[in-house]
Protein backbone atom coordinates (compact mmCIF):
# COMPACT_ATOMS: atom_id res chain seq x y z
CA UNK A 1 0.00 0.00 0.00
CA UNK A 2 2.96 2.51 0.89
CA UNK A 3 4.63 1.69 -2.15
CA UNK A 4 1.41 2.42 -4.18
CA UNK A 5 1.04 5.75 -2.44
CA UNK A 6 4.85 6.47 -3.44
CA UNK A 7 4.19 5.67 -7.30
CA UNK A 8 1.20 8.02 -7.02
CA UNK A 9 2.58 10.73 -5.18
CA UNK A 10 5.66 10.63 -7.68
CA UNK A 11 3.53 10.65 -10.57
CA UNK A 12 1.76 13.98 -9.24
CA UNK A 13 5.09 15.75 -8.65
CA UNK A 14 5.66 14.70 -12.06
CA UNK A 15 2.24 15.85 -13.32
CA UNK A 16 3.01 19.53 -11.53
CA UNK A 17 5.97 19.81 -13.35
CA UNK A 18 4.85 19.10 -16.70
CA UNK A 19 2.11 21.46 -16.14
CA UNK A 20 4.24 24.61 -14.73
CA UNK A 21 6.75 23.50 -17.59
CA UNK A 22 4.30 23.69 -20.28
CA UNK A 23 2.50 27.00 -18.86
CA UNK A 24 6.05 28.44 -19.15
CA UNK A 25 6.09 27.29 -22.98
CA UNK A 26 2.73 29.08 -23.98
CA UNK A 27 3.69 32.34 -22.27
CA UNK A 28 7.10 32.30 -23.37
CA UNK A 29 5.99 31.48 -26.91
CA UNK A 30 9.48 29.87 -27.81
CA UNK A 31 10.34 30.08 -31.34
CA UNK A 32 12.36 28.39 -33.94
CA UNK A 33 13.21 31.22 -35.95
CA UNK A 34 15.75 33.42 -35.68
CA UNK A 35 15.42 34.97 -31.60
CA UNK A 36 15.34 39.04 -31.00
CA UNK A 37 18.28 40.27 -29.07
CA UNK A 38 18.58 39.84 -25.65
CA UNK A 39 20.05 43.18 -24.66
CA UNK A 40 23.54 44.24 -24.33
CA UNK A 41 25.35 41.59 -21.83
CA UNK A 42 23.59 39.05 -22.47
CA UNK A 43 24.96 35.38 -23.00
CA UNK A 44 25.48 34.44 -27.05
CA UNK A 45 25.12 31.09 -28.51
CA UNK A 46 27.13 31.40 -31.72
CA UNK A 47 26.96 28.29 -33.10
CA UNK A 48 25.09 24.43 -32.62
CA UNK A 49 25.85 21.60 -34.24
CA UNK A 50 24.15 17.98 -34.22
CA UNK A 51 25.65 14.39 -35.09
CA UNK A 52 24.93 10.78 -35.43
CA UNK A 53 22.22 8.80 -36.39
CA UNK A 54 18.45 7.43 -34.66
CA UNK A 55 19.93 5.40 -32.20
CA UNK A 56 22.84 7.77 -30.73
CA UNK A 57 22.96 12.27 -31.33
CA UNK A 58 25.64 14.35 -30.08
CA UNK A 59 24.53 18.04 -29.98
CA UNK A 60 27.46 20.88 -29.15
CA UNK A 61 26.20 24.17 -28.23
CA UNK A 62 29.09 27.13 -28.41
CA UNK A 63 28.60 29.97 -25.89
CA UNK A 64 30.92 33.09 -25.81
CA UNK A 65 30.89 32.20 -21.62
CA UNK A 66 29.84 29.84 -19.48
CA UNK A 67 25.93 29.87 -19.03
CA UNK A 68 24.57 29.66 -15.93
CA UNK A 69 21.56 26.56 -17.09
CA UNK A 70 19.57 23.66 -16.11
CA UNK A 71 17.70 20.95 -17.89
CA UNK A 72 14.97 18.97 -17.62
CA UNK A 73 12.53 16.27 -19.45
CA UNK A 74 9.26 16.54 -20.86
CA UNK A 75 6.81 13.83 -22.35
CA UNK A 76 4.45 14.46 -25.20
CA UNK A 77 6.27 14.60 -27.15
CA UNK A 78 9.30 13.52 -25.72
CA UNK A 79 11.53 16.88 -25.39
CA UNK A 80 14.97 17.87 -23.54
CA UNK A 81 14.76 21.49 -22.37
CA UNK A 82 17.95 23.70 -21.51
CA UNK A 83 17.73 27.04 -19.56
CA UNK A 84 19.50 29.57 -19.92
CA UNK A 85 19.71 33.39 -19.06
CA UNK A 86 18.92 35.68 -21.34
CA UNK A 87 20.70 34.57 -24.73
CA UNK A 88 21.06 36.18 -27.77
CA UNK A 89 21.09 33.16 -31.15
CA UNK A 90 23.44 33.29 -33.32
CA UNK A 91 22.65 29.58 -35.32
CA UNK A 92 23.10 28.73 -38.61
CA UNK A 93 19.50 27.39 -39.70
CA UNK A 94 20.25 24.40 -41.86
CA UNK A 95 22.35 22.86 -38.73
CA UNK A 96 18.74 22.95 -36.73
CA UNK A 97 17.68 20.97 -39.82
CA UNK A 98 15.73 17.56 -37.94
CA UNK A 99 18.13 14.19 -38.18
CA UNK A 100 18.76 11.02 -36.80
CA UNK A 101 17.43 11.13 -33.06
CA UNK A 102 16.38 14.71 -32.92
CA UNK A 103 12.94 15.82 -34.92
CA UNK A 104 12.70 19.26 -33.96
CA UNK A 105 14.93 21.63 -32.37
CA UNK A 106 13.25 25.34 -31.16
CA UNK A 107 14.82 27.87 -28.90
CA UNK A 108 14.04 31.49 -28.21
CA UNK A 109 14.03 33.97 -25.57
CA UNK A 110 10.86 33.69 -22.55
CA UNK A 111 10.44 37.18 -21.89
CA UNK A 112 11.46 36.80 -18.37
CA UNK A 113 15.07 37.56 -18.67
CA UNK A 114 15.41 33.42 -19.55
CA UNK A 115 15.67 31.53 -22.85
CA UNK A 116 15.47 28.08 -23.53
CA UNK A 117 16.54 25.46 -26.25
CA UNK A 118 14.58 22.52 -26.80
CA UNK A 119 15.16 19.09 -28.41
CA UNK A 120 12.54 16.77 -29.28
CA UNK A 121 13.15 13.78 -29.55
CA UNK A 122 12.19 10.68 -32.52
CA UNK A 123 10.59 8.87 -29.42
CA UNK A 124 11.72 8.15 -25.96
CA UNK A 125 15.33 8.55 -25.25
CA UNK A 126 18.12 8.76 -22.11
CA UNK A 127 20.13 12.03 -21.91
CA UNK A 128 23.73 9.72 -21.18
CA UNK A 129 25.45 13.09 -20.73
CA UNK A 130 24.93 16.82 -21.02
CA UNK A 131 27.88 18.69 -19.82
CA UNK A 132 29.58 22.26 -20.01
CA UNK A 133 33.29 22.27 -20.95
CA UNK A 134 35.68 25.09 -21.38
CA UNK A 135 36.82 25.64 -25.02
CA UNK A 136 40.75 24.86 -25.20
CA UNK A 137 41.62 26.84 -27.97
CA UNK A 138 39.41 29.18 -27.88
CA UNK A 139 37.24 31.22 -25.64
CA UNK A 140 34.00 30.54 -24.36
CA UNK A 141 32.51 27.45 -23.40
CA UNK A 142 30.34 24.67 -24.92
CA UNK A 143 27.39 22.73 -24.13
CA UNK A 144 27.66 18.63 -25.22
CA UNK A 145 24.43 17.02 -25.24
CA UNK A 146 24.75 12.91 -25.82
CA UNK A 147 20.99 11.32 -25.84
CA UNK A 148 20.27 7.54 -26.78
CA UNK A 149 17.00 6.10 -27.80
CA UNK A 150 15.91 3.80 -24.90
CA UNK A 151 12.52 2.89 -23.99
CA UNK A 152 9.47 4.42 -22.91
CA UNK A 153 9.60 2.73 -19.46
CA UNK A 154 13.53 4.46 -19.45
CA UNK A 155 12.15 7.49 -20.28
CA UNK A 156 9.08 7.51 -17.48
CA UNK A 157 11.94 5.97 -15.04
CA UNK A 158 13.75 9.23 -16.09
CA UNK A 159 10.49 11.87 -15.13
CA UNK A 160 10.14 10.26 -11.94
CA UNK A 161 13.53 10.61 -10.69
CA UNK A 162 13.70 14.23 -12.16
CA UNK A 163 10.16 15.06 -10.27
CA UNK A 164 11.84 13.67 -6.94
CA UNK A 165 14.49 16.27 -7.69
CA UNK A 166 12.29 18.96 -8.02
CA UNK A 167 11.56 18.71 -11.54
CA UNK A 168 14.93 19.77 -12.80
CA UNK A 169 18.50 18.70 -13.32
CA UNK A 170 21.11 20.90 -13.41
CA UNK A 171 25.00 20.41 -14.98
CA UNK A 172 26.81 19.13 -11.82
CA UNK A 173 26.32 15.64 -10.93
CA UNK A 174 22.77 14.65 -12.04
CA UNK A 175 23.02 13.69 -15.56
CA UNK A 176 24.53 10.51 -14.79
CA UNK A 177 21.38 9.36 -12.47
CA UNK A 178 19.00 10.19 -15.48
CA UNK A 179 21.05 7.48 -17.49
CA UNK A 180 20.24 4.95 -15.12
CA UNK A 181 18.48 2.10 -16.28
CA UNK A 182 17.85 0.16 -12.76
CA UNK A 183 16.92 -3.54 -13.54
CA UNK A 184 13.22 -4.31 -13.96
CA UNK A 185 11.36 -7.92 -13.98
CA UNK A 186 9.33 -7.89 -17.24
CA UNK A 187 8.89 -10.93 -19.82
CA UNK A 188 11.27 -11.38 -22.47
CA UNK A 189 10.98 -9.29 -25.48
CA UNK A 190 11.78 -10.01 -29.03
CA UNK A 191 12.17 -7.51 -31.85
CA UNK A 192 11.44 -8.71 -35.12
CA UNK A 193 12.99 -7.23 -38.07
CA UNK A 194 11.57 -7.76 -41.90
CA UNK A 195 14.25 -6.65 -43.86
CA UNK A 196 14.24 -3.69 -46.41
CA UNK A 197 10.78 -2.31 -47.73
CA UNK A 198 9.07 0.36 -49.13
CA UNK A 199 10.87 2.27 -51.92
CA UNK A 200 13.71 -0.50 -51.23
CA UNK A 201 12.68 -4.04 -52.39
CA UNK A 202 16.08 -5.77 -51.59
CA UNK A 203 16.95 -8.72 -53.67
CA UNK A 204 14.75 -10.61 -56.23
CA UNK A 205 14.38 -13.74 -57.72
CA UNK A 206 14.17 -14.79 -61.26
CA UNK A 207 10.31 -14.67 -60.78
CA UNK A 208 10.30 -11.36 -59.44
CA UNK A 209 9.46 -11.99 -55.71
CA UNK A 210 10.99 -9.35 -53.70
CA UNK A 211 12.66 -9.89 -50.86
CA UNK A 212 10.85 -7.43 -48.74
CA UNK A 213 7.87 -8.91 -49.20
CA UNK A 214 9.66 -12.32 -48.53
CA UNK A 215 10.77 -11.21 -44.73
CA UNK A 216 7.42 -9.94 -44.47
CA UNK A 217 5.53 -12.48 -44.41
CA UNK A 218 7.75 -14.99 -43.29
CA UNK A 219 8.50 -12.54 -40.08
CA UNK A 220 4.65 -12.25 -39.83
CA UNK A 221 4.02 -15.90 -39.85
CA UNK A 222 7.40 -15.98 -36.88
CA UNK A 223 5.68 -13.53 -34.53
CA UNK A 224 2.50 -15.48 -34.60
CA UNK A 225 3.83 -18.47 -33.32
CA UNK A 226 6.43 -16.51 -31.04
CA UNK A 227 2.56 -14.60 -29.69
CA UNK A 228 0.98 -17.97 -29.33
CA UNK A 229 3.76 -19.48 -26.56
CA UNK A 230 2.10 -16.82 -24.55
CA UNK A 231 5.71 -16.20 -22.52
CA UNK A 232 7.23 -13.52 -24.65
CA UNK A 233 6.77 -9.97 -25.88
CA UNK A 234 7.49 -9.80 -29.42
CA UNK A 235 6.99 -6.42 -31.62
CA UNK A 236 7.99 -5.83 -35.05
CA UNK A 237 10.03 -3.34 -36.54
CA UNK A 238 7.60 -2.94 -39.73
CA UNK A 239 3.91 -4.64 -40.23
CA UNK A 240 3.71 -3.38 -43.69
CA UNK A 241 5.02 -2.14 -46.98
CA UNK A 242 7.35 0.99 -45.76
CA UNK A 243 11.04 1.83 -45.91
CA UNK A 244 12.99 2.24 -42.72
CA UNK A 245 16.27 3.10 -41.74
CA UNK A 246 18.81 0.57 -40.49
CA UNK A 247 19.59 2.98 -37.82
CA UNK A 248 15.36 3.27 -36.85
CA UNK A 249 15.84 -0.62 -36.56
CA UNK A 250 18.14 -0.55 -34.37
CA UNK A 251 16.11 2.50 -32.40
CA UNK A 252 13.08 0.03 -32.13
CA UNK A 253 14.52 -2.58 -30.69
CA UNK A 254 16.09 -0.41 -28.03
CA UNK A 255 13.07 1.49 -27.25
CA UNK A 256 11.22 -1.58 -26.83
CA UNK A 257 14.35 -3.55 -24.56
CA UNK A 258 14.51 -5.40 -26.52
CA UNK A 259 16.21 -8.70 -25.26
CA UNK A 260 16.87 -10.05 -28.61
CA UNK A 261 16.74 -8.62 -32.25
CA UNK A 262 16.67 -11.12 -35.03
CA UNK A 263 16.52 -9.15 -38.74
CA UNK A 264 15.17 -11.25 -41.45
CA UNK A 265 16.64 -11.85 -44.95
CA UNK A 266 17.09 -13.64 -48.01
CA UNK A 267 19.79 -12.55 -50.28
CA UNK A 268 20.98 -13.34 -54.08
CA UNK A 269 24.80 -13.94 -55.26
CA UNK A 270 26.38 -14.58 -58.78
CA UNK A 271 27.12 -18.21 -57.73
CA UNK A 272 23.55 -19.37 -58.51
CA UNK A 273 24.72 -23.09 -57.04
CA UNK A 274 25.43 -21.67 -53.84
CA UNK A 275 21.84 -22.18 -51.56
CA UNK A 276 21.11 -22.68 -47.50
CA UNK A 277 20.24 -20.18 -44.44
CA UNK A 278 23.03 -18.30 -42.57
CA UNK A 279 23.26 -16.90 -39.47
CA UNK A 280 24.97 -13.47 -38.91
CA UNK A 281 26.48 -11.58 -35.83
CA UNK A 282 28.07 -8.60 -36.00
CA UNK A 283 31.68 -8.60 -36.42
CA UNK A 284 35.05 -5.78 -37.28
CA UNK A 285 36.08 -7.98 -39.47
CA UNK A 286 34.03 -10.13 -41.51
CA UNK A 287 34.53 -14.34 -40.84
CA UNK A 288 34.65 -14.66 -44.78
CA UNK A 289 34.22 -12.91 -48.44
CA UNK A 290 30.88 -14.31 -48.57
CA UNK A 291 30.35 -12.30 -45.10
CA UNK A 292 31.76 -9.17 -46.01
CA UNK A 293 29.36 -8.98 -49.35
CA UNK A 294 26.57 -10.07 -47.44
CA UNK A 295 26.92 -6.89 -44.92
CA UNK A 296 27.95 -4.43 -47.85
CA UNK A 297 24.31 -5.40 -49.57
CA UNK A 298 22.41 -4.96 -46.82
CA UNK A 299 24.00 -1.81 -45.61
CA UNK A 300 23.04 -0.30 -48.81
CA UNK A 301 19.58 -0.14 -47.42
CA UNK A 302 19.70 3.62 -46.60
CA UNK A 303 21.48 4.44 -50.13
CA UNK A 304 18.88 2.61 -52.47
CA UNK A 305 16.19 4.98 -51.11
CA UNK A 306 18.02 7.95 -51.88
CA UNK A 307 19.34 8.56 -48.11
CA UNK A 308 23.14 9.90 -48.20
CA UNK A 309 25.26 8.62 -45.28
CA UNK A 310 27.26 11.87 -43.87
CA UNK A 311 30.52 11.21 -42.98
CA UNK A 312 29.71 12.62 -39.57
CA UNK A 313 27.38 9.79 -38.75
CA UNK A 314 29.26 7.10 -40.22
CA UNK A 315 32.06 8.32 -37.63
CA UNK A 316 29.20 7.77 -34.61
CA UNK A 317 28.48 4.89 -35.70
CA UNK A 318 31.99 3.50 -35.68
CA UNK A 319 31.97 4.47 -32.23
CA UNK A 320 28.89 2.73 -31.57
CA UNK A 321 30.56 -0.12 -32.46
CA UNK A 322 33.64 0.15 -30.73
CA UNK A 323 30.40 0.33 -27.76
CA UNK A 324 29.08 -3.33 -28.23
CA UNK A 325 29.29 -4.69 -24.95
CA UNK A 326 31.75 -7.91 -24.53
CA UNK A 327 28.62 -9.56 -22.86
CA UNK A 328 26.09 -8.39 -25.43
CA UNK A 329 28.12 -10.16 -28.21
CA UNK A 330 28.29 -13.18 -26.66
CA UNK A 331 25.08 -13.81 -26.14
CA UNK A 332 24.76 -12.94 -29.98
CA UNK A 333 27.05 -15.69 -30.40
CA UNK A 334 25.40 -18.43 -28.29
CA UNK A 335 22.63 -17.44 -29.87
CA UNK A 336 23.60 -17.32 -33.55
CA UNK A 337 25.26 -20.95 -32.17
CA UNK A 338 22.27 -22.33 -31.03
CA UNK A 339 19.72 -21.51 -34.24
CA UNK A 340 21.94 -23.22 -36.15
CA UNK A 341 21.75 -25.66 -34.07
CA UNK A 342 17.90 -25.87 -33.90
CA UNK A 343 17.53 -25.07 -37.85
CA UNK A 344 19.95 -27.37 -38.78
CA UNK A 345 17.80 -30.24 -37.85
CA UNK A 346 15.01 -28.89 -40.37
CA UNK A 347 16.21 -26.82 -42.94
CA UNK A 348 19.43 -26.90 -45.35
CA UNK A 349 22.32 -24.64 -44.28
CA UNK A 350 25.22 -23.40 -45.88
CA UNK A 351 28.63 -24.73 -45.64
CA UNK A 352 30.16 -23.02 -42.36
CA UNK A 353 26.26 -20.88 -41.42
CA UNK A 354 27.64 -19.72 -38.35
CA UNK A 355 28.98 -16.15 -39.69
CA UNK A 356 29.97 -12.68 -39.07
CA UNK A 357 30.63 -9.37 -40.73
CA UNK A 358 30.05 -5.30 -39.90
CA UNK A 359 26.09 -5.37 -40.62
CA UNK A 360 24.65 -1.69 -39.53
CA UNK A 361 21.19 -3.20 -38.40
CA UNK A 362 23.18 -5.29 -35.57
CA UNK A 363 24.75 -2.55 -33.92
CA UNK A 364 22.77 -2.30 -30.85
CA UNK A 365 24.86 -1.73 -28.52
CA UNK A 366 23.35 -3.67 -25.97
CA UNK A 367 20.49 -5.76 -27.27
CA UNK A 368 21.86 -9.18 -28.76
CA UNK A 369 20.97 -9.04 -32.19
CA UNK A 370 21.50 -12.01 -35.31
CA UNK A 371 20.36 -11.30 -39.24
CA UNK A 372 19.29 -14.65 -40.91
CA UNK A 373 19.68 -15.21 -44.13
CA UNK A 374 16.77 -17.32 -45.25
CA UNK A 375 18.14 -18.50 -48.14
CA UNK A 376 19.50 -17.42 -51.61
CA UNK A 377 16.83 -16.02 -53.95
CA UNK A 378 19.55 -16.58 -56.71
CA UNK A 379 19.23 -20.31 -56.64
CA UNK A 380 15.83 -21.52 -58.01
CA UNK A 381 15.15 -24.23 -54.88
CA UNK A 382 16.22 -21.84 -52.72
CA UNK A 383 13.69 -19.57 -54.05
CA UNK A 384 10.91 -22.18 -54.57
CA UNK A 385 11.34 -23.23 -50.71
CA UNK A 386 11.20 -19.39 -48.91
CA UNK A 387 7.31 -19.66 -50.33
CA UNK A 388 6.46 -23.22 -49.71
CA UNK A 389 4.58 -23.69 -46.46
CA UNK A 390 5.66 -26.67 -45.33
CA UNK A 391 9.53 -25.70 -45.60
CA UNK A 392 8.51 -22.19 -43.88
CA UNK A 393 6.58 -24.20 -41.44
CA UNK A 394 9.84 -26.17 -40.13
CA UNK A 395 12.10 -23.41 -40.34
CA UNK A 396 9.29 -21.20 -37.96
CA UNK A 397 9.18 -23.83 -35.75
CA UNK A 398 12.89 -24.10 -35.45
CA UNK A 399 13.78 -20.63 -34.66
CA UNK A 400 10.91 -20.70 -32.08
CA UNK A 401 12.60 -23.04 -30.32
CA UNK A 402 16.09 -21.97 -30.48
CA UNK A 403 14.32 -18.21 -29.30
CA UNK A 404 12.40 -19.50 -26.23
CA UNK A 405 15.87 -22.09 -25.38
CA UNK A 406 17.52 -18.91 -25.33
CA UNK A 407 14.67 -16.38 -23.35
CA UNK A 408 14.15 -19.30 -20.96
CA UNK A 409 18.65 -19.44 -19.99
CA UNK A 410 18.36 -15.12 -19.86
CA UNK A 411 15.19 -14.74 -17.74
CA UNK A 412 16.68 -17.75 -15.27
CA UNK A 413 14.51 -20.38 -16.26
CA UNK A 414 17.04 -22.64 -18.05
CA UNK A 415 19.06 -22.42 -15.71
Amino acid sequence: MQRSQDQGRRLLRSGFAWFAAFLALLIGQVTAVAAPEAGEGALRAHAYRMAGDAVRMRVVVEFDREPDMKWFLLRGPHRLIVDLPATTFAFEPDQLDPRGLVAGVRYGNLGTGSSRIILTGKGPFTVENLSLLQNENSPGHRMVIDIVADSEAAFERALADQAATTASTVTTDKSDRVGVRPPVEKPFTIVVDPGHGGIDGGAKSVSGTAEKDLTLSFSRELVERLKSRGNLNVFMTRDDDVFLRLDDRVRIARQHEADLFVSIHADTISLPGIRGATVYTISEKASDEVARAAAERENLSDSVAGIEIAEENQQVADILFDLVRRETHGFSVAFARSLVDELGRAIELINNPQRSAGFRVLRAPDVPSVLVELGYLSNAKDAAQLQDPAWREKAVTSMTAAIEAFAAVRTGAGG
